[in-house]
């Protein structure tokens, strides 16, 4: 009688997520990590390389940009690990209020006086220490929570999502699009809607759900141009898209800089902090959203192609992830994840080689950034939640 009560307790601290480091590290899926940590290190070197010769000209500390970036890593890394110790199917059942601080955050953003504007967008909540808050980062976790619970909730009872099911899931994706649209923040915007259109075709929905949802989409970006919601800044940059001489001073010279700068590198690179266009800071932003310029120059092709191989590694795990776990909320906020991170790597590495048009997202795990990358971490860490209670 004793041994089957330690055995029960054995199993409950395992289920609720109060199992000792050991573990919790033992259950992870090695090879997700293997991947996530190359990325970490490599957006780190390149990081460093990006900023630390313009630092030490100016007779700063040259290591400024990578002691940031490691802090970041680390509070990440402590996020994603304390998302692991929660049994996700308990999370299942805070998500209402973490997507109310989500939209408080966002609301919070746009009041006077309060929100900070960078790059044209009043996306930042500055901290003390320097330090700043993108509520938008965060919100993309509390879409995909409160959509996979909703969702769930209907294939826990053998039922596929009606139509006002996979309407209030909308809802719950759509009051956060619609703040960040006012900030404007379209790449976050862009995010969210790969992940709505990700969780609706694998939830069993209609799948005329996911045909009207893009021509919806479509259809809203061609008025917003016409009527004039999205900024004059964000229109020059789809037209820098289209003809990178449309705006040669600004979003088209970034464009040009950045394909130089890839291109330079050839087959193996000019070699780790010694690219002429990254010493030279000839691309802006380089060590956030164009921070694969750096790899292009200094790493080459073989460079650029490990890094994705790695994300193909990520994702490939990932989907064995949702494929394996029986249970739909855990699939679903897999499925999330994976659309999410899908779109945004797609997005910034092909806006950097001229394929995608410029929208500021930052690169998974690599590009500085601290909300990013603590949003980021706790995906991973939601990831290897649903791997963990799945076997």
């Amino acid at each position: 009688m004793s041994n089957f009560l330690h055995l029960r307790q054995r199993r409950s601290r395992r289920t609720f997520g109060i199992g000792s480091l050991r573990e919790n590290l033992s259950g992870v899926d090695r090879l997700l990590m293997a991947s996530v940590s190359a990325l970490l290190i490599l957006g780190s070197l390149l990081v460093w390389a990006a900023t630390r010769s313009w630092f030490a000209s100016q007779n700063l500390d040259p290591q400024y940009y990578l002691k940031r970036h490691l802090v970041n890593i680390v509070i990440g890394g402590l996020l994603a690990y304390g998302t692991t110790l929660i049994d996700y199917r308990m999370i299942r059942a805070y998500t209402p209020f973490l997507w109310g601080f989500s939209v408080l955050g966002l609301i919070f953003v746009l009041l006077p006086g309060v929100g900070s504007t960078v790059n044209g967008a009043k996306s930042w909540i500055g901290l003390p220490g320097g330090f700043q808050l993108q509520p938008a980062e965060l919100a993309k976790i509390a879409v995909v929570a409160g959509m996979a619970m909703l969702l769930s909730e209907i294939r826990d009872i053998d039922s596929l999502p009606s139509h006002s099911d996979v309407v209030k899931a909308l809802a719950v994706a759509l009051i956060p699009m619609g703040l960040i649209m006012l900030q404007p923040d379209l790449g976050e915007a862009l995010i969210i809607s790969s992940i709505v259109i990700g969780i609706i075709a694998v939830s069993g929905a209609p799948s005329r759900w996911v045909v009207g949802l893009l021509l919806v989409g479509l259809l809203t970006g061609f008025v917003a141009v016409k009527a004039g919601v999205i900024h004059q800044y964000q229109v020059k940059r789809l037209q820098s898209f289209v003809d990178p001489n449309a705006d040669p001073q600004q979003s088209g010279y970034q464009l040009r800089q950045s394909r130089i700068t890839i291109g330079s590198g050839g087959v193996l690179g000019r070699g780790l902090f010694n690219g002429p266009q990254t010493n030279g800071r000839f691309v802006p932003e380089q060590q956030t959203d164009f921070i694969f310029t750096v790899a292009g120059e200094e790493l080459g092709f073989v460079g650029s192609g490990f890094i994705l191989f790695c994300f193909f590694i990520f994702f490939y795990r990932a989907f064995l992830i949702a494929r394996r776990t029986s249970d739909p909320f855990g699939r679903l906020v897999c499925v999330g994840v994976i659309a999410w991170f899908a779109f945004q790597t797609f997005e910034n590495i092909g806006m950097t080689m001229g394929l995608m048009p410029m929208t500021g997202v930052p690169l998974p795990f690599m590009s500085y950034g601290g909300s990013s990358m603590f949003a980021n971490m706790i995906a991973l860490g939601l990831l290897q939640n649903v791997h963990i209670r799945s076997r």
